[in-house]
């Protein structure tokens, strides 16, 4: 509820919350637009501030999930034209019950270019020659 109420004071218009797709494993968890930028938000929350911050969570079996659901979401709106999107990442880091939590937002995390392991360039496999092609 943090990430929540700190997009709205940042200006954001959250539409979605917890957003998911049927047959797809991903979740997104905040939608909200940003002066005209559809922005699909991932939140990661700690208890307390440790070694790694939470946004390292975010991996990139994480970020496909996230985009999957982002391209339905997408097809689902009205209209021909795609708008703009942004991926976004809210961290949160509660801390002592007496503190306010802290929190980071990293505007632009990644882009919808995420690339797949299967897209990886062909380059790499064609260079290197077998020991029978030797």
């Amino acid at each position: 509820m943090e990430a929540y109420f700190y997009l709205r004071d940042q200006g954001y218009r959250v539409v979605a919350r917890n957003f998911r797709t049927p047959h797809n494993r991903g979740e997104i968890d905040l939608i909200a637009w940003d002066k005209g930028v559809l922005c699909f938000v991932e939140v990661k929350t700690h208890a307390h501030a440790g070694l790694v911050p939470p946004e390292i969570a975010v991996d990139s079996a994480k970020k496909q999930h996230i985009l999957s659901v982002a391209r339905r979401y997408v097809r689902r709106l009205p209209g021909n034209a795609r708008p703009a999107c942004r991926f976004d990442i809210v961290s949160v880091v509660l801390g002592n019950d007496a503190s306010k939590p802290a929190i980071r937002m990293y505007r632009g995390a990644f882009t919808w270019n995420v690339a797949h392991p299967a897209e990886r360039p062909a380059y790499a496999s064609k260079a290197r020659k077998r020991w029978w092609q030797q």
